[in-house]
């Protein structure tokens, strides 16, 4: 597995290697995106009918990737962004009304994307394992992308941030739509293939594809702390 090859469209064919990525610490942040309680939470599904278990069953690799892959690989990162002294942000899905009037559009479409997240309610927060310590920011959206509706554009630049470095959740909806949001705005934009998920694996790569070289790089945990040279023990291999 390599970064500079893996993930390639039918668009780069054949086009050359990219530049080994220069990513200095004053320069860059680590962004982890929606990773909520309501995303983790299951019902039990002894207590389901017949239709609700085969949805619980097709979901169910996605809350296995979270638990064994998204959350430590994220976490890995998270310590050793804080313990280098680089900026760590996240942001989350809430809306500001009780009954989700002021959410976007496509918040309110029915369906799966339909859900009512109060910012105050248990459901909207950020995971225990994943969760912002001491001053670290987290912007509150009502979009799917982070960079539109909150002021985390003017956070990055306060912060002198222009490489931002994407975890979490989902990678082919506010993962991705976060990611094209900030290659809009010139930011360097890394995707870490393996602190993200999808609602199933097929969806995960082919959005990876989709957006890796035009609008991100899509890098791996191990490749992105040799590339940044935040563990010693670890080499960009």
């Amino acid at each position: 597995m390599n970064w500079k090859t893996d993930f390639r469209s039918i668009y780069y064919e054949g086009a050359p290697a990219p530049a080994d990525l220069v990513l200095p610490w004053a320069q860059t942040a680590l962004l982890v995106i929606d990773v909520q309680n309501v995303y983790l939470a299951r019902p039990d599904r002894a207590l389901l009918p017949p239709d609700e278990q085969r949805r619980y069953d097709a979901w169910t690799p996605f809350h296995r990737r979270l638990r064994e892959t998204v959350i430590p690989n994220t976490q890995r990162l998270l310590g050793l962004f804080r313990r280098n002294g680089i900026e760590c942000l996240f942001a989350r899905i809430a809306c500001h009304t009780r009954n989700g009037r002021d959410r976007s559009l496509s918040q309110k479409m029915p369906g799966w994307n339909n859900l009512l997240l109060p910012k105050d309610e248990p459901s909207s927060q950020l995971i225990p394992e994943l969760a912002p310590m001491g001053d670290e920011i987290t912007v509150t959206k009502t979009t799917d992308p982070a960079l539109t509706g909150t002021n985390l554009r003017l956070i990055l630049h306060n912060l002198g941030v222009r490489n931002v470095i994407c975890a979490g959740i989902f990678t082919d909806q506010c993962v991705s739509s976060t990611v094209r949001s900030l290659a809009d705005e010139s930011y360097n934009v890394v995707v870490v293939e393996d602190c993200c998920a999808a609602g199933s694996d097929e969806l995960h790569n082919k959005e990876l594809e989709i957006i890796n070289r035009i609008y991100c790089h899509v890098v791996r945990t191990n490749e992105l702390i040799g590339m940044m040279k935040l563990d010693p023990g670890v080499t960009n291999a």
